[in-house]
C-alpha cells in the first residue's frame, strides 16, 4: 500500500509530484532543492548554503512525514558544482555528529531544477 505524504511546514512543491511516499516501511522522500518556505523562491548562495537550506527544509518535514534522521537509510545528492563539493560535505557532516551517516552517492550533473546548484533526495525506512 501506498501512502502519499505532503507537509505544511516546509517549502511546498513548484511542480506536480508528491513530496513522500510511504510503502511499508519505506519512505522515499523527493529530490530537495533550497526553497525558501517563506518566499517560495530558490535561496542565493553558493552550494553550502544551498546544501544546509535542503537540510533546514527536510528537518521541518520530517515530523509531518513521520521519520527521523536515525531512519535515514539512503541519500543522492546532485550538484553542478563538484569543485564546491568540499563545502558540499561540510554541511552533510554536520547533520551526522549524534547519528550515523546512511549510505551516500553523489553525482555531477549538468543542471538541476529552478537552476539549484544541489539537489538531495533521502530514503528512510522505519519498522
Amino acid at each position: 500500500m501506498r501512502e502519499l505524504i505532503t507537509s505544511s511546514q516546509g517549502p511546498q512543491p513548484k511542480f506536480l509530484y508528491t513530496p513522500c511516499v510511504k510503502s511499508g516501511p519505506l519512505g522515499l522522500v523527493s529530490g530537495m532543492v533550497a526553497i525558501d518556505p517563506a518566499t517560495g523562491q530558490l535561496i542565493a548562495g553558493d552550494a553550502t548554503a544551498q546544501t544546509q537550506r535542503i537540510f533546514d527544509n527536510l528537518y521541518l518535514a520530517l515530523p509531518d512525514y513521520g521519520y527521523g534522521l536515525q531512519d535515514l537509510v539512503l541519500a543522492r545528492i546532485y550538484t553542478t558544482c563538484m569543485d564546491q563539493f568540499p563545502g558540499i560535505n561540510a554541511v552533510w557532516e554536520r547533520q551526522f555528529t549524534q547519528v550515523a551517516p546512511p549510505a551516500r552517492t553523489s553525482v555531477g550533473v549538468s543542471a538541476l531544477p529552478l537552476a539549484a546548484l544541489v539537489e538531495i533526495e533521502f530514503m528512510f525506512h522505519r519498522i
